[in-house]
């Protein structure tokens, strides 16, 4: 493997870096408590990728089994206790764990503890998920072809 093709020609580097401190509010706060944060979006990333938290309630739940075909997506667990599902298993996942899911892998994630966790998500390349993030909790809204649009639009697949 070698590094990609430049995409950089200049002979000098630019000032163009984006600083986000942590100390910047939730994007989105769902009805149980959740809060995601929009750390690095696609916009701000150019398309390369997109990173986010997750700071979940104890006992909030989450998506159950799912793929998306255009992205992958990894989890990296910064506090508590998150189970992902790998494909396989659920998997009791903790501070410093990671899983990383190729473009139609099967996964989920949740918090079922009586602890709040937290986890960083990664999308690659980067997609408008910032939309998903916001309006997923307004499904039970929807009708059914608008519902189902939603996911498609977004790129997840849910597993029966």
């Amino acid at each position: 493997m070698s590094y990609p093709e430049p995409r950089h020609h200049g002979d000098k580097g630019e000032v163009n870096a984006v600083f986000r401190p942590a100390s910047t509010p939730a994007d989105v706060r769902s009805p149980s408590g959740t809060e995601t944060h929009f750390v690095a979006s696609s916009v701000s990333t150019g398309g390369e990728f997109g990173l986010y938290r997750m700071d979940m309630v104890p006992r909030g739940g989450g998506p159950s089994t799912h793929f998306h075909k255009t992205i992958s997506e990894s989890f990296y667990i910064l506090e508590g206790t998150v189970r992902l599902h790998d494909g396989e298993r659920w998997i009791d996942a903790e501070k410093g764990d990671f899983l990383y899911v190729p473009p139609g892998g099967l996964h989920g994630f949740r918090n079922d503890s009586d602890e709040p966790a937290s986890t960083l998500i990664l999308f690659a390349p980067g997609a408008p998920r910032e939309e998903y993030f916001e309006k997923v909790s307004t499904i039970g809204q929807m009708t059914d072809e608008e519902r189902t649009a939603f996911f498609i639009k977004h790129d997840t697949y849910w597993v029966d």
